[in-house]
């Protein structure tokens, strides 16, 4: 079945780091801890294939590992314990999520792989090992199905389901893979509707 996979991270903070674009002298540098994704179907009555979530070891410039701040874990659900006994490297986390792809084009709400990818490779010192050519921002996708842009400015991911009054399971918001979901249930609703041909989702004009 042709395939799209639609991803979120979560990648570190605390308190205030947003207002300061993450430039304080005590902000950590903005690296994941966690990926979630899903695989979404292209064809027939496009269904919720599979999902994936991974806890990342984040480590800072110097290879050592972040300490996971209390407005973090406060902010994401996301424990020192959850990193300790379930996190994983960054080069083993990326391998996961792209044999989980398959190949198929991921989306995001936004740029999440300028912090999956570009800079949380930099900061460890490693190669990235998925090209950006891989990665499309589902912004596009809801202006294409007619989202006022207005309207995308307030509407986070976790909330794009509930915007568009799809019914779901409950999400915790800051969670990799429930902001995912999020997302996800959104473009299936625009796929069953008509308001977005499956094509766009696999990169085509």
């Amino acid at each position: 079945m042709r395939t799209a996979v639609i991803f979120d991270c979560e990648f570190l903070c605390v308190q205030g780091s947003q207002s300061r674009f993450w430039c304080a002298a005590h902000d950590p540098d903005p690296v994941i801890a966690q990926i979630g994704a899903v695989k979404l179907g292209l064809e027939g009555d496009f269904p919720l294939l599979e999902t994936h979530k991974a806890y990342v070891r984040p480590v800072d410039r110097f290879g050592d590992r972040y300490a996971i701040d209390p407005f973090f874990t406060k902010l994401t659900g996301i424990t020192e314990n959850d990193i300790q006994t379930k996190g994983i490297p960054l080069q083993e986390a990326l391998a996961g999520v792209d044999r989980f792809s398959d190949g198929a084009l991921f989306w995001s709400w936004g740029k999440d792989e300028l912090n999956m990818v570009a800079i949380s490779c930099y900061v460890a010192g490693i190669q990235p090992s998925i090209p950006a050519c891989r990665f499309d921002n589902a912004v596009k996708l809801v202006i294409a199905a007619g989202m006022p842009v207005e309207d995308i400015a307030k509407t986070p991911s976790n909330n794009l389901a509930d915007y568009y009054g799809v019914e779901h399971p409950p999400l915790q918001g800051h969670d990799a893979l429930d902001d995912a979901l999020s997302v996800t249930y959104a473009l299936q609703h625009l796929l069953r509707a008509g308001k977005l041909q499956p094509d766009i989702l696999e990169g085509q004009k």
